[in-house]
């Protein structure tokens, strides 16, 4: 049976950060806020293959309550959420995403960024999207305040419930 996720995450720009994108360190101003290291693209990334295998967000399973996680790597996330979709016989067909951002310029890091991405999943690079637009100008992101993402993920699993009975 094949099941999919969407995940969104969206941080703050803030001065003098680090910032990570899809596992890449990337040289610029600004970096984004966050309990971890914020990664915007895995975060978003992590809550569509939760959500493909019926789970609580990301938060849940990494709270930013939790000093655990401050300042670790995102990859780390999509290692163990890999690690949980094995455990259930899961198995990701592939993953698209989507960064919205004003700068920096990302298409420079997109091939970096897959293999770090399908490395922490333990899957092929070619199964990973990952498609980078601005908000031409408008709203937090168009006035370089913060960073969002979108994802998608198809996961199949060989004998999934039928959720649709009692």
């Amino acid at each position: 049976m094949y099941k999919v996720g969407i995940g969104y995450d969206v941080h703050q720009l803030v001065e003098g950060g680090k910032l990570f994108l899809g596992g890449v360190e990337i040289a610029h101003t600004h970096g984004l806020e966050g309990h971890s290291d914020a990664d915007v693209l895995i975060h978003a990334i992590s809550d569509a293959l939760l959500g493909a295998m019926g789970e609580d967000d990301i938060g849940h399973f990494f709270p930013n309550t939790d000093s655990r996680w401050k300042g670790v790597r995102s990859t780390v996330f999509l290692k163990e959420i890999s690690r949980l979709l094995a455990l259930r016989g899961g198995r990701i067909v592939n993953v698209d995403s989507s960064l919205i951002a004003e700068a920096p310029k990302i298409a420079p890091h997109i091939k970096e960024m897959k293999y770090q991405i399908a490395s922490a999943l333990n899957i092929n690079s070619k199964a990973v999207g990952i498609k980078a637009t601005t908000n031409e100008t408008m709203g937090f992101v168009g006035r370089k305040e913060g960073i969002a993402a979108m994802a998608i993920a198809s996961v199949t699993f060989p004998d999934a419930p039928s959720y649709g009975q009692s």
